[in-house]
Formats: C-alpha cells, sequence, structure tokens
C-alpha cells in the first residue's frame, strides 16, 4: 500500500498553490487541518522553510512562510500519531549542531515522530544576508547531511570533520526518540536526484509530473546498485490536485476529481512506477471543505491504494 501524506496549508502561502482562504487562516486553521490528516491515517504532515524572501519574489512567493520547527513542534502537541516532516528544510542556512538540537528536541517532544527533509535552497538573498556560499549550495548541503547524520545518531558527543564544519567533544542532549531519524532529500535536478540516492533514506520530488518519474525512479534505483546501497529506501511523489466527489466549482483543468474508486484508480498508477509514498493536495474553498476533503479521501480512497 502507498503512504499519503500531506504538505499543510496557511504556513507557506506561494502564489502557485496556496487557496484565497488562506490569507485569512491562523493557527486554529492549521490545527483543524493537522488534526483532520492525523485521524484520517495520513502518514505525515508537512511544513516548508524560508527564512526571508526578498522584496524581488514577494508577489509571487509571498513572506508567509511560518518556521518549520515551531510549526511542526506545535502540531506536535495537538495530534498523536502523524509523522512530521520539514519538506523541506534548507539545511545550507544554519550550522548543522544548530539544526540538529532543533530537529532533535523536536523527535524527542514528539516521541519520535520527525522525518527530516532536506533541500538545497534556491533564493540567494537569503543565503548572501545570512553569510553562506550561495553558488556552493549543493557542496553545503551534502557536507550538512553527513554532519547531521552524525549529530542525529545516538552519540551524545557527535565528531564531524569535513571541509565546512568541523566538530567534536560538544555534547547535545536530548538525543532524537529514534535511533535513526529518517533523512529524505528534495529536488528533481540532476544533482538533487544523486543526494538522494547516495545520501538519503528517501527522495522528495519537486513537482515531477508522472510521465517524468519513471525514469527519476530507475535513475535512483541504478544509483543505489551501483554504489552497493540496499537498505530501505522510500520514493516519493506529489500528485496531481485532489477533488474527492463532483465539484460544484471550478477547481480547474490539472484537478483529478472525480468518485473515490476513480481516484483510487487513477492513483494506485504512482505505486505501479515504485512510489512508496504519496504527497496529496486538495482544491477548497475554505477550511471546512478542506476537512472534509481529507476526512473523505482517508475514509473511500486510501483502503485502496
Amino acid at each position: 500500500m502507498t503512504a499519503y501524506g500531506i504538505q499543510l496549508p496557511v504556513q507557506s502561502q506561494s502564489t502557485i498553490y496556496a487557496e484565497p482562504w488562506e490569507a485569512g487562516a491562523g493557527p486554529e486553521d492549521l490545527v483543524a487541518v493537522a488534526r483532520a490528516a492525523d485521524r484520517a491515517g495520513f502518514a505525515y504532515i508537512a511544513a516548508c522553510d524560508h527564512v526571508a524572501i526578498p522584496r524581488r519574489l514577494a508577489p509571487a512567493m509571498s513572506t508567509v512562510w511560518y518556521d518549520p520547527v515551531a510549526t511542526l513542534a506545535h502540531l506536535a502537541g495537538v495530534t498523536e500519531r502523524v509523522r512530521l516532516l520539514s519538506h523541506v528544510a534548507v539545511v545550507g542556512l544554519r550550522h548543522p549542531l544548530l539544526t540538529a538540537k532543533q530537529y532533535a528536541t523536536l523527535d524527542h517532544l514528539s516521541g519520535g515522530r520527525l522525518i527530516l527533509g532536506v533541500g538545497a535552497g534556491h533564493v540567494q538573498e537569503e543565503f548572501e544576508v545570512l553569510g553562506v556560499d550561495f553558488a556552493g549550495r549543493g557542496a553545503v548541503l551534502d557536507e550538512s547531511i553527513d554532519a547531521l547524520r552524525k549529530a542525529l545518531g545516538p552519540d551524545e558527543f557527535p565528531e564531524h570533520h569535513g571541509k565546512l564544519y568541523d566538530f567534536a567533544d560538544l555534547g547535545q542532549r536530548p538525543r532524537p526518540a529514534q535511533t535513526h531519524v529518517p533523512l529524505w532529500v528534495g529536488g528533481s535536478s540532476p544533482a538533487a536526484v544523486r543526494r538522494a540516492a547516495l545520501k538519503g533514506d528517501g527522495w522528495l520530488p519537486q513537482g515531477d509530473p508522472r510521465d517524468r518519474l519513471p525514469a527519476q525512479i530507475d535513475r535512483i534505483r541504478h544509483l543505489r546498485a551501483e554504489a552497493g546501497l540496499d537498505g530501505p529506501f522510500t520514493v516519493g511523489a506529489i500528485a496531481e490536485p485532489l477533488y474527492v466527489g463532483t465539484p460544484a466549482w471550478d477547481v480547474g483543468r490539472r484537478t483529478l476529481s472525480g468518485p473515490p474508486d476513480e481516484l483510487a484508480a487513477s492513483l494506485r498508477a504512482y505505486r505501479a512506477m515504485g512510489v512508496d509514498q504519496l504527497q496529496v493536495r486538495f482544491r477548497s474553498r475554505d477550511r471546512a471543505e478542506l476537512v472534509d476533503q481529507i476526512s473523505a479521501f482517508g475514509a473511500d480512497i486510501a483502503p485502496h491504494l
């Protein structure tokens, strides 16, 4: 069966995907949606990461980007079992020990529900103002992953010696509740796919359409086999926007809508490609409609995936 998760509304409001109602929404809406996903059997809820949006990008990206650690920690306290995913944390913007302190605490407080999703980032001004090399962000991310593996591992005094970061004899507790925090790598560029295959426990594509996924998944399998990596690996995908049932309003040309059995049949194609977890998104006109969509998906579609 394919697991299913959701990127939360409200916490990031890029014009590419935010619904109009989210502009006036707040913490109570976020909590209601997270609880609905928890009840409906969703594998994870996800939050994005940006520190500051430059004025030139604000009209498209908006400046609404909740901090993922604070957001997921808040939602951990009002949910019971759903996992908490950063999709994705731009970990190169912060020293790995700082990132490890935040996410280890989140994992500890939530009883081991963290999935750390990481990505390279794309906003140059964000890197510059924080004093991080934007042009070399791929190399920064590569070493950050190595350092985070150590810093989120079992050792109270983690040790890492690299080109960018060097630490030892510095203790951090609490340790994560999980003995191994899953680390998923986001992005669909050749470098990102390679990084996911060789350094990650999973891959979070950046909106690859269905027809591009099989080749990407084949490349990941090939790279892992070539490197002799045979441990568990979670392949992700982001589904088209969904609307369960027959909409009484214009949900857009790309949205998949219709009766649950038809939607389930369409989504099963992802599993056939080798997808392990599917991130879903629903069209909605208000919080109540979104909660209804999440509930309907969990009850009527998920059992058929």
